[in-house]
């Protein structure tokens, strides 16, 4: 007795909100993630579905090496960058994916940035394995290693990863906390900036050496309201603010002039926000308000 009848385009579109989502988070780009995806097809296209057991394994396979490859490209290029690196953001569509704690933690800006730690082996190893939750065996003929090797790396990773990432707290709404944010910036109110960060949050400024950025990390409530403070008296010609969620958090696009300016993006915890990071590399928002379905 023979199963359904498949075709290539049908597997791939079924299992495309997957394979983006393994992407992105292997590279930490929009941009790249939609380049691997096309290359992933063109290379499942040639593949013979009667010689495949398991569609979303090996398609996660084509996806993981094509995505080591741009990340290991991108790691040569990231030596070079001006100041900190922050990934894309990533604008979700409105399905809800904070129903799923895991995944929304995986995409969060905060998870993001310890994941860039990782070397890029290890980096797939732990998203797939922690997120996606592919066996060691699997995640061994996707990456081109040993079983052993894999679960060693999937150990290392996870400690790594365990000892840096900060507490994720998705609750919240969106236009309630960005637009009480955005005021107390706007106005010039440190103490009212003071009184919705954690003590000990962080703001972190990409501008990529295009554009004008904080060079380093800024620690703690009182230094972060008065760089936030001192980036609204500067002034943006002709502003604009639109309440957002980007990565699974509360954000707000700002424009000027009629162009995307920076994204901001606030990672919550309890009440409080712990992290600010700020996306002005223009590379990083041409594609900004382009929405993504993501799925595990």
């Amino acid at each position: 007795m023979t199963g359904p009848v498949r075709d290539h385009a049908q597997v791939f579109t079924a299992l495309r909100p997957l394979l983006f989502t393994i992407a992105y988070e292997i590279t930490g780009s929009t941009t790249d993630a939609d380049d691997v995806l096309q290359e992933s097809y063109l290379r499942w296209a040639d593949v013979d579905l009667d010689t495949v057991d398991a569609d979303r394994s090996y398609l996660a396979a084509i996806v993981t090496r094509q995505s080591l490859n741009a990340l290991r490209s991108a790691s040569r290029r990231r030596e070079d960058y001006v100041g900190p690196w922050l990934p894309e953001p990533l604008r979700l569509d409105d399905s809800d994916p904070e129903a799923d704690v895991v995944l929304s933690e995986s995409v969060s800006m905060a998870m993001m940035v310890v994941l860039e730690t990782l070397g890029p082996d290890e980096r797939a190893v732990f998203v797939l394995r922690e997120v996606f939750g592919f066996s060691h065996a699997e995640i061994a003929a996707a990456v081109g290693r040993s079983v052993a090797a894999v679960r060693q790396m999937s150990h290392r990773a996870r400690s790594h990863v365990q000892s840096r990432r900060r507490r994720f707290d998705a609750d919240g709404d969106v236009t309630e906390v960005t637009t009480a944010f955005l005021t107390a910036a706007m106005t010039g109110d440190v103490q009212g900036l003071m009184d919705m960060l954690a003590p000990d949050a962080v703001l972190i400024s990409d501008g990529g050496g295009k554009v004008h950025a904080a060079r380093r990390p800024i620690h703690g409530a009182d230094a972060v309201s008065r760089f936030l403070v001192g980036i609204a008296r500067r002034g943006i010609p002709e502003p604009g603010f639109e309440p957002a969620r980007y990565n699974g958090s509360p954000a707000v696009i700002i424009t000027s002039a009629g162009a995307v300016d920076s994204v901001f993006v606030l990672e919550s915890r309890g009440t409080t926000i712990s992290g600010v990071y700020v996306v002005r590399n223009p590379d990083k928002l041409a594609e900004v308000t382009a929405s993504h379905v993501i799925a595990r």
